[in-house]
């Protein structure tokens, strides 16, 4: 029944749908047309070409790594008030004036009581841990037992009163963290990346008026523009890899069951993966370690033991590309973007200039068809949405909707807030999904999906060519934000790994027109030591970082 009903749905809720987990979604996939290249413009060198020199990291507060940040707060040269008061003040000047981020939901009442008793601490000699006194931002789908409010986006769980932290937040409060503030998001009825209905549409910190990519939006968009020290995401497609690639900074799409998603509001179980943003890979290596571990709340963390670090620090040694043999998958994951290629092709000659051997055309044979005709992959999102969703609104403390059919009546009944720029008819399909988990049906499309995308797709193209891990573009660069019409179907590199429920990581290797574009280094389950090791190695021989401009506009690409 469910599938015949999977049959009947338009095309345009499909791809809504999936944009929950991901912006970076494949035109074939939608049913929407084969990706068209974008020439780069002739009177510019090829992208990735102008963009081997970083311009530096200037120092301030903003743009110094949680590394460099420890080393000052363990020095006593700066303290957890004097940075969280910085920080603060910095969501002030740019979250909603100055050039209006909308990065920030809200900010943690007390956030600066938080950093003096971590300063106490340290004075007596207690330091909690890698994190002690370091301010963090965390997506508004992880729940916080504070007084924030944990809403996914939507007024409609304003009343949500979560009885405990989610597992990933309470060890960052473990390690000494402090919840700085919660980071917008794409929520259930937007068709544009980044924007809520508490939060408004985020803004891309380099050139304001395009999209800084979906659905971890805010935790992106903050951690580039200095608002806070780092931020933890969360990713069921593409909701890491595509808003780091967009906002020119790391992100690590952990494999599924390294992290905990115990505390998230839910997106696909058998994707849903919670991960770092960070400036540097240094850094995304350091929060990595803290967050993962086996969570008896949530099963899929069980398949964890025996592979997760509490420290994925070390891997990060000098030369390590060096031997390691890369492939680049070009089938579908090249050839949409012009500008992307560019910055790939550069990127390939920064790896063979380090050493790694690099295996041109390393295709993952399943590619194509995870993008055209896997409806197996929908059907076991959906499914697990509609349930998850559902279970997750009944189970929750607080004064809220308790089904999607509540909250369907509560968006109507506010409608001019709720529904001002987006319609709910994709929530309404939805809502109305017969299937269940414990169908056949259901349970059939999660063994194909899994052998798809995992032994006969990225696994496949790894033992082909004996290949340590793939490199591809995370994405094209930025598109103009459209609240009107939603984000236009386009492609990436997170469809391949996130329906393997594999790791990746990506790493700023390029602008195109000041627009960040990143490539994006994938393995096999539970390769995010190695993975960590290239992705940093690229980062040192490859420094292209630059502080975002906060431009107003930009040209058309």
């Amino acid at each position: 029944m469910a599938g015949k009903y999977l049959s009947s749905i338009p095309e345009i809720h499909r791809r809504r749908l999936l944009g929950l987990g991901a912006a970076l979604t494949a035109p074939a996939l939608l049913g929407i047309g084969a990706p068209r290249a974008v020439a780069a413009p002739a009177s510019e060198p090829p992208a990735g070409l102008r963009s081997g020199r970083s311009t530096g990291r200037g120092g301030g507060l903003e743009e110094l790594s949680v590394t460099e940040l420890r080393d000052r707060l363990a020095s006593g040269k700066l303290t957890s008030v004097e940075l969280t008061t910085f920080y603060l003040k910095r969501i002030a000047e740019l979250n909603h004036k100055g050039p209006g981020l909308h990065a920030v939901i809200e900010t943690n009442p007390d956030a600066l009581k938080l950093a003096a008793k971590r300063d106490a601490e340290r004075r007596a000699g207690k330091v909690r841990g890698v994190l002690h006194g370091i301010p963090l931002l965390v997506k508004d789908n992880l729940a916080t037992a504070d007084r924030m409010h944990s809403t996914n986006g939507m007024r409609a769980l304003l009343g949500v009163r979560p009885s405990k932290d989610a597992t990933a937040v309470a060890r960052l409060r473990a390690a000494g963290a402090i919840p700085l503030a919660k980071g917008n998001l794409t929520s259930l009825v937007s068709a544009s990346s980044g924007y809520s209905q508490r939060g408004g549409q985020t803004r891309n910190p380099y050139k304001l008026d395009r999209s800084p990519n979906g659905s971890s939006a805010g935790p992106a968009a903050a951690t580039a523009a200095g608002l806070c020290a780092a931020a933890i995401g969360t990713e069921t497609i593409g909701s890491i890899l595509g808003p780091a690639g967009s906002n020119g900074i790391v992100g690590i799409r952990p494999t599924t069951g390294l992290t905990s998603r115990s505390g998230m509001f839910p997106g696909a179980r058998s994707f849903d993966t919670v991960g770092p943003l960070c400036r540097t890979v240094a850094d995304a290596a350091l929060l990595l370690g803290v967050l993962t571990g086996v969570d008896p709340t949530d099963p899929a963390t069980a398949d964890s033991k025996g592979h997760f670090h509490r420290d994925y620090t070390p891997y990060l040694k000098p030369g390590g590309l060096r031997g390691a043999r890369i492939g680049l998958p070009r089938a579908v994951f090249t050839g949409y973007s012009a500008h992307a290629d560019a910055v790939a092709e550069q990127a390939v000659k920064v790896l063979e200039e380090a050493g790694a051997v690099v295996v041109d055309n390393a295709d993952i044979p399943t590619a194509e068809r995870m993008m055209t005709d896997l409806d197996a992959a929908f059907l076991v999102q959906i499914t697990e949405m509609k349930h998850d969703v559902e279970e997750y609104l009944a189970r929750t403390p607080g004064d809220h909707p308790r089904s999607l059919a509540e909250l369907i009546a509560y968006n109507e009944a506010h409608a001019s807030t709720e529904l001002e720029y987006f319609a709910q008819d994709t929530l309404r399909v939805l809502a109305d999904f017969p299937g269940k988990p414990t169908d056949p049906e259901y349970k059939e499309a999660v063994a194909t999906v899994r052998r798809v995308a995992r032994d006969e797709g990225v696994d496949a193209a790894l033992r082909k060519d004996r290949l340590d891990a793939l490199m591809m573009p995370t994405g094209a660069p930025a598109w103009k934000t459209d609240l009107i019409n939603g984000d236009p179907a386009i492609m990436g590199s997170a469809i391949a790994v996130g329906y393997a429920g594999y790791p990746a990581i990506s790493v700023p290797a390029g602008y195109v027109h000041g627009l960040p574009v990143g490539v994006t280094f994938a393995g096999t389950a539970w390769s995010e030591p190695q993975l960590t090791r290239f992705a940093s190695a690229f980062e040192q021989a490859h420094p292209v970082w630059r502080a975002p401009s906060f431009t107003a506009a930009s040209p058309g690409l």
